[in-house]
């Protein structure tokens, strides 16, 4: 099974903008998440997308694998897309997050496994949350999960909604889970989700994942244990310094 890793790395971020190259303990978060990718032998090969010269530069100087990319792209799926028109011969490709420093090789390996089973057309990572104001929280995004451990649903907003309860009794009905974004695909699939135009459900909740499950695709979702902080503004910057 040849597997394709994709770090996308947009330099124009509305909430920090430049963040790929803010320095974390003497390396950029690019950098440290590019070898964190590359710890994991199930990788065929990991390459950066990006769409500006500075990370392009950054990368290579490095000695990192680097493709430039068109800055119109909406998603990182997007612009994986575009790298797959170059990279072609894969079976699997993952979306690895460029704010995800702290990422680790045996997470990777587990998400990659589920293709193990032919069925699984996506998969993505989720944790157990273990913290109120994270499930109130619309910028941690939340999956219920089916039987077989598929997710049915993502949303911002806390699911499922325990009737009856007061909230403060929530935690103790049942598990909340939180879905971290990193996302594998077969390749003839990522093909075909590319050609699909946004559904509603995904304009009200911004979360491309209700696209493919909103046009029959399954995501099957493989649980983790270690908490990765991302960097999604400059007051997560604390956070992960104190984890390298």
């Amino acid at each position: 099974m040849k597997v394709l890793g994709i770090i996308p790395s947009r330099y124009g971020s509305s909430r920090f903008p430049g963040k790929p190259l803010i320095d974390l303990k003497g390396k950029s978060m690019i950098q440290r998440v590019y070898e964190q990718t590359k710890k994991c032998d199930a990788f065929t090969t990991v390459v950066v997308a990006t769409d500006d010269e500075r990370i392009y530069d950054h990368v290579t100087a490095f000695g990192g694998e680097v493709m430039m990319t068109s800055d119109q792209h909406q998603s990182g799926t997007e612009r994986c897309g575009e790298v797959i028109e170059k990279w072609t011969d894969f079976d699997i490709v993952v979306n690895i997050q460029g704010d995800e420093p702290l990422i680790r090789p045996e997470q990777l390996s587990d998400l990659i496994a589920v293709f193990e089973d032919e069925s699984v057309e996506i998969a993505t990572l989720v944790k157990a949350m273990h913290n109120e104001a994270d499930i109130r929280n619309p910028n941690r995004i939340k999956v219920v999960l089916d039987d077989l451990k598929n997710g049915i649903y993502f949303s911002r907003s806390p699911i499922p909604h325990i009737a009856n309860t007061p909230h403060d009794e929530w935690m103790d009905k049942t598990t909340f889970w939180k879905h971290i974004g990193i996302y594998a695909w077969q390749m003839s699939v990522l093909k075909t989700l590319l050609t699909f135009e946004p559904c509603p459900l995904e304009r009200l909740e911004s979360l491309e994942q209700l696209r493919w499950l909103f046009n029959g695709y399954k995501i099957r979702t493989v649980e983790t244990f270690i908490e990765t902080p991302n960097i999604d503004a400059p007051e997560d910057i604390d956070a992960v310094l104190k984890l390298l």
